[in-house]
């Protein structure tokens, strides 16, 4: 059993839920320089395409695209293809498309973009996760562990998984591979349509190596120094 030794600090990506490009273009204003990488997912992508990440690379940042791709092995390796060629960071793709459409995703990738496996969304719990996929007996730590073990074996640069689970992926893969977490919220923020969340000092202490920070910091009335305080829970 491997001992959780944290990363330096979990990097923060400050994710541009937002419709439009000209509201990504605002936002990335609003929450200023401390902010280095941004998550693209698919409302932004679906409406502007690879302009936005072309963008925030003109402007110096890193990109997280979020597109969490499930289908064919060979659709999946060809979007990671082009998902490298946009010099994206992090890509993400579902576990539940199996060894061999993980496999094709980070060859596709290659070296210069990491593939993170979706395990479980943070949206879901043990019952309404083993009614979808029809086990109801499954509880979420085994399934994050079970599509963890997925991703490791396929060479994945790491899973995307709750502040609950995170350490327990720790635990069992030590550095080989690295966990992003969702659904982080402040103390006493609302928890919206999220259902496992955590706080940025609980994602660091478990072992978190990324930390995607959305509405606690989009949705303040100051973005940029609501994203001071969650660095300065991650140090």
């Amino acid at each position: 059993m491997n001992t959780i030794v944290p990363w330096i600090a979990p990097i923060a990506i400050v994710a541009l839920d937002v419709p439009t490009f000209a509201d990504a273009q605002a936002m990335v204003t609003r929450v200023g320089p401390r902010a280095e990488f941004f998550k693209v997912g698919l409302q932004l992508f679906a409406a502007e395409g690879p302009r936005v990440v072309e963008w925030l690379h003109a402007q110096g940042k890193r990109v997280f695209l979020d597109l969490k791709l499930h289908d064919i092995p060979t659709t999946v390796r060809r979007a990671a293809e082009s998902a490298q060629r946009m010099r994206v960071a992090l890509l993400t793709v579902h576990g539940l498309g199996g060894a061999a459409m993980v496999r094709a995703a980070v060859d596709g990738a290659g070296d210069t973009t990491g593939v993170l496996v979706v395990t479980v969304l943070t949206s879901m719990d043990s019952t309404e996760y083993g009614v979808a996929i029809g086990r109801p007996q499954v509880t979420v730590e085994t399934e994050v562990l079970r599509l963890s073990a997925v991703a490791a074996e396929a060479g994945a640069h790491g899973v995307v998984t709750s502040g609950g689970e995170v350490a327990a992926v720790r635990r069992t893969f030590g550095d080989r591979l690295r966990p992003l977490v969702p659904g982080i919220r402040m103390t006493g923020d609302a928890a919206n349509d999220q259902l496992r969340i955590v706080t940025p000092a609980a994602a660091a202490a478990n072992g978190a190596a990324y930390i995607v920070v959305g509405r606690a910091v989009t949705s303040a009335p100051d973005p940029a120094a609501a994203l001071q305080k969650v660095l300065a829970e991650l140090v």
